[in-house]
């Protein structure tokens, strides 16, 4: 090691300058083979760089696209300290409602029309189609939240409570798995509850034709039948065809039924 720090002080003829700093910081750290060291982190940066090079554009839209949210979440800053101001999971709801609609907005050019059949107040069943993934549905929520200032409680498949970390999102969106006497309960306490008769099995089998798959599901007309309640049958156009295109805009479309 003194060999080489001798050479280091012969001057750049004698050693390369790099090599020479990888000398001295060996011999300031105690450290033996730090130039093997160093080259095998230059081949890894070579190995890698064209990955990194393909993922930088990716990450730069995604940032973009989080300011673009970030902004809407801003512009309702008043609306949600209000609602923070009067209860904690509110002011939680309406965060993650107005990041939701920010984006279903830029991302899918979301829409709803028929959000006058939502009651202001009282029950309601609303009925939906089970996408492959609901996305749907968790951006009608928000706008629910956003626009009429309610909570729509929602019947989940068992499956989902047993998900690790998914137990404060599920209680703070009210989301049950029954049963029935469960979901009768809530419409008579005026709450707003929403069923997919599908489930996963709609879920998975269904395809682009929006076939639905409900078998002989139907007890949720008898949970609106004793809760003496209007249904609201709640679609989504294009909820398949919006994964595989930028450009594809979803339509929430409701309609009531008593």
């Amino acid at each position: 090691m003194t060999n080489k720090n001798q050479s280091c002080g012969m001057g750049q003829d004698s050693m390369p300058s790099m090599t020479c700093l990888i000398h001295v910081l060996e011999a300031w750290l105690g450290v033996e083979h730090l130039e093997d060291y160093w080259n095998f982190a230059n081949y890894l940066l070579w190995v890698f760089t064209p990955l990194l090079l393909l993922i930088l554009p990716y990450f730069t839209i995604f940032l973009l696209y989080l300011t673009i949210i970030f902004l809407h979440i801003y512009k309702r800053k008043n609306v949600l300290k209000e609602a923070y101001s009067h209860n904690l999971w509110d002011g939680a709801r309406k965060t993650v409602a107005t990041l939701w609609d920010g984006h279903a907005a830029v991302w899918h050019g979301y829409e709803v029309h028929g959000m006058e059949k939502i009651p202001e107040e009282g029950p309601a069943l609303i009925i939906f189609y089970h996408g492959a993934i609901p996305i749907d549905f968790y951006y009608f929520m928000a706008k629910i939240f956003i626009h009429k200032g309610r909570t729509c409680r929602v019947v989940a498949d068992h499956f989902v409570f047993k998900i690790p970390g998914f137990s404060l999102l599920l209680d703070v969106f009210c989301a049950i798995h029954g049963p029935r006497e469960k979901c009768v309960e809530i419409l008579q306490s005026g709450h707003l509850l929403a069923i997919s008769p599908g489930g996963v099995r709609e879920a998975l089998m269904s395809d682009e034709t929006y076939n639905i798959v409900w078998g002989n599901r139907k007890g949720f007309a008898q949970v609106a039948i004793d809760a003496k309640v209007p249904i609201i049958p709640m679609f989504t156009q294009n909820i398949r065809e919006g994964f595989r295109s930028l450009g594809g805009t979803n339509k929430g479309c409701c309609s009531s039924s008593d």
